[in-house]
């Protein structure tokens, strides 16, 4: 079983597997990064699988732990080794170039691009060339419960998935049933898309208000501390694929500037926010929120509700909301807040951590 009882807590567990055993029944050739929620304005993914390069992934890191949206990877990636004005360096963006001063200057604030001033021009350096990071996007759907009028729903969308093909394959992820024949098998999906049937252990546990109040306390720790063992991880998460899906890619995709543009937007977004940025649409300044070992995973949890909550839930409009005692903010020294600060730290800690593994570091 999954914690809580919605899709919301399937959806974290699906994105740790993702971490830690794609391709599934494969060997690991690419550097992964995951993500979730993202998409474009039609089409919103559930998670999202970056096969990357991993030498272009060490070396995208020179830009920042933050993404790059489509104004600054406009100049990015166009800067030009050498000194030069911006008008002739960059190509015509589409829109007013007063947007692309705007979108060097911020640039330059976050060190990268080197700006300089000849006379009353702008002249602009890059600090090094923007990698070709990223191999391949996958796209999953989280259903753990596929009966027919949830595969009925699901149908259309991935179809759009496969004719767009703005992602290289698309997966349907589900829970196990046991059962000889996995029912998903039996509902109208596309062919082209794949099915991976996830079981998952959760005897690997910990009480949350020790994870909560750990993540507070130890903020100087190893970071590996942070992280559970790939290999107990792949014993906790297993996942069966039931129906491997097609490759989509187009055969022009290399020639197709605005599908490559598309891709390395949603990829830069991906790579920004991960998929342990639940706590940003959440409340762990609440009291009653804390961090809840589920198998290899952590998971939100609410002390008050007893289960883990959907992030629809856990807003300040809750009627069991309350701040966090002003002396729980006080702990530590210098003044580094209470339980909620400290797992915003833990969560950015593990995704840091990942990041540094998949970049050999």
């Amino acid at each position: 079983m999954y914690p809580g009882d919605a899709e919301f807590g399937f959806e974290l567990l699906v994105c740790r597997w993702a971490e830690e055993s794609w391709p599934p029944e494969g060997p690991r050739s690419d550097a992964v990064i995951v993500a979730r929620q993202l998409g474009t304005k039609r089409r919103r993914w559930d998670t999202v699988v970056l096969e990357c390069d991993p030498a272009g992934l060490a070396a995208r890191r020179q830009f920042g732990e933050r993404e790059l949206n489509s104004d600054l990877l406009h100049v990015v990636r166009h800067a030009p080794a050498d000194w030069e004005w911006y008008r002739e360096a960059l190509p015509h963006p589409g829109y007013p170039w007063r947007y692309v001063r705007e979108a060097i200057h911020r640039a330059d604030a976050r060190d990268v691009v080197e700006t300089r001033r000849n006379g009353n021009r702008i002249e602009i350096r890059r600090v090094a060339p923007y990698p070709d990071w990223l191999r391949r996007i996958v796209a999953v759907e989280n259903k753990p419960d596929l009966d027919a009028s949830a595969a009925r729903a699901l149908s259309g969308q991935l179809e759009h998935d496969v004719e767009t093909a703005l992602a290289d394959e698309v997966w349907v992820a589900t829970e196990a049933t046991g059962r000889r024949i996995e029912p998903a098998l039996l509902e109208d999906l596309p062919v082209d898309v794949g099915i991976v049937a996830l079981s998952f252990d959760e005897s690997v546990t910990g009480m949350p208000h020790d994870v909560a109040h750990d993540a507070a306390a130890d903020t100087r720790g190893d970071r590996r501390s942070d992280g559970v063992d790939a290999a107990d991880a792949r014993v906790e998460f297993e996942g069966t694929v039931e129906w491997y899906p097609s490759e989509v890619t187009p055969t022009d995709a290399e020639a197709d500037d605005e599908r490559r543009r598309r891709r390395l937007e949603l990829a830069e977004r991906a790579y920004g926010r991960g998929w342990r940025s639940y706590h940003e649409t959440m409340r762990p300044d609440c009291r009653h929120f804390e961090l809840r070992r589920f198998g290899a995973a952590f998971v939100p949890n609410c002390a008050v509700k007893g289960r883990s909550q959907t992030a629809a839930e856990c807003a300040g409009s809750c009627p069991k909301f309350e701040p966090e005692p002003p002396l729980w903010r006080t702990r530590g020294w210098p003044v580094e807040g209470g339980p909620g600060k400290g797992i915003k730290r833990l969560l950015r800690r593990r995704r840091e951590w990942i990041r540094d593994r998949e970049c050999g570091e």
